[in-house]
């Protein structure tokens, strides 16, 4: 039902902030009140009241793109602190938090990654909340290629191994560094479940916005370890919010060649 002066859409995407952040949630309607108050009100209806408000991915799944997202983009600490916040109180533990940044990391290197856990070091101080550091690789090898190469084959498969090959007659050294630091390192880490991993590298890559081979490979990786067709196109679609349409629909249009090669 809508209230005076609002539409169902704008009411829609208020409830929802106020579930994830009830203190903030009117932040930014009264920031950009005196200048700009109908941007306020297109953050309500379009972030939240059509995109986040969705069926297609839990709360959760939404943060952990926004946050991988934001981190990757490297340019709205403001924003990010408050989806830090908002993806602990959609169930978001702390350390998982961390592992999404680690995760975009890979895409958007570390300046971005330090800034980004900056960021979450703030939000956990104010929060009082705790990060206690996890056994990342329990019942994994201990070698990092190892872990690298078994976190591959469940993964990304011959698309992965096809960019590792491609590079044995460039810079071979620089394919050891992709399987040994971004599989053997990071990916293969047990924190995150592998459909939270997929969900948080093809929100960075699509945020990213010139990425598109590297978002195929984990397009079909996503679909390697679960994730529904509804899932990923909701993550690009997602953002649009956050990147930009242009973005967003960049991504689209690599997830439309991937589910036609696979038939998925």
């Amino acid at each position: 039902m809508e209230t005076k002066g609002t539409s169902e859409r704008y009411d829609r995407g208020m409830a929802a902030l106020m579930a994830l952040a009830p203190d903030k949630a009117q932040a930014v309607q009264e920031a950009l009140g005196g200048v700009a108050p109908d941007l306020g009100r297109f953050v309500v209806e379009f972030g939240y009241g059509d995109i986040f408000t969705r069926p297609g991915l839990s709360p959760e799944l939404r943060q952990t793109a926004t946050i991988a997202a934001l981190t990757a983009l490297g340019n709205a600490a403001p924003q990010l602190a408050f989806h830090v916040e908002a993806g602990l109180a959609a169930g978001l533990s702390p350390e998982a938090v961390v592992e999404i940044v680690y995760v975009a990391t890979v895409f958007a290197g570390f300046p971005a990654g330090i800034n980004a856990i900056g960021v979450c070091r703030e939000v956990f101080a104010a929060k009082g909340v705790t990060v206690t550091p996890p056994d990342a690789y329990a019942g994994q090898p201990a070698d990092r290629r190892e872990r690298g190469l078994a976190a591959l084959s469940v993964t990304s498969r011959e698309a992965g191994e096809r960019v590792l090959t491609s590079m044995d007659g460039i810079a071979p050294d620089f394919g050891g560094w992709l399987l040994d630091f971004s599989y053997g390192d990071v990916i293969s880490r047990g924190v995150l479940s592998p459909e939270a991993k997929e969900i948080a590298m093809i929100a960075a890559a699509t945020a990213r916005g010139t990425m598109g081979p590297q978002l195929a490979v984990h397009v079909r990786a996503g679909l390697s370890v679960g994730l529904t067709r509804e899932q990923i196109v909701e993550t690009v679609m997602q953002m649009a919010a956050y990147a930009g349409f242009p973005a967003a629909i960049n991504g689209m249009l690599v997830v439309r060649d991937v589910f036609a090669a696979t038939g998925s």
